[in-house]
């Protein structure tokens, strides 16, 4: 099964990918965490557009995913989380691979603000906190996994996540428009996003 996550920043995607991937036994492919793990010649070039709180350019997205799907992981499908984010990417989707279903985890522009500004990250394991939602480490700063240090990305100071938001709705609505994806409320329980999730690949 081949599966597209959209959503603003914030929405919960990328958790719901983890959790339906697991699931569903097929790989979790976030833009996101693969442009922050990059290394090599795109690295420094890569990095200089997230920590802008900027989109990475299509033509590097789409070298970096194709390189991506062609591993063994990928064979039984996967999860795309944060991709297509424009419409040339939506294009070369819609050209080179046939996805079964394309959600969209909507939730409003100021839960989006709420949610990314209370994100902390552990320095050692990747774990991610929220400290405006339920999801708040037991002691503060630490990850209760590993005992890391949490800190906050770069790309989530409150300038940068309204400059993603704008962005977002710039380059992502013309791809709702062409797609008309399925829509799911972002803004409840975890668990109940996931049902509503599964109720629609049955």
């Amino acid at each position: 099964m081949k599966l597209v996550f959209i959503g603003k920043p914030g929405s919960g995607k990328g958790t719901q990918a983890k959790i339906l991937s697991k699931k569903l036994k097929i790989s979790h492919i976030s833009t996101g965490d693969l442009f922050r793990q990059s290394t090599g010649e795109f690295s420094k070039l890569v990095h200089s557009y997230i920590d802008g709180g900027n989109f990475v350019p299509d033509d590097l997205t789409i070298k970096m995913l194709r390189e991506r799907i062609l591993k063994e992981d990928c064979k039984n499908g996967f999860i795309f989380d944060g991709f297509p984010r424009t419409l040339p990417q939506a294009e070369m989707l819609e050209k080179e691979i046939k996805i079964d279903y394309i959600i969209d985890v909507h939730i409003s522009d100021e839960e989006a603000i709420k949610r990314m500004s209370g994100r902390r990250i552990c320095k050692k394991c990747g774990e991610l906190y929220n400290l405006n939602t339920n999801h708040i480490p037991k002691k503060k700063n630490m990850c209760d996994k590993c005992g890391g240090i949490l800190f906050k990305r770069e790309d989530q100071t409150s300038e940068a996540i309204k400059k993603r938001i704008e962005i977002h709705y710039k380059e992502v609505k013309p791809i709702l428009k062409k797609f008309n994806p399925i829509i799911i409320n972002g803004e409840q329980s975890i668990d109940k996003v996931t049902e509503d999730i599964l109720k629609i690949l049955e």
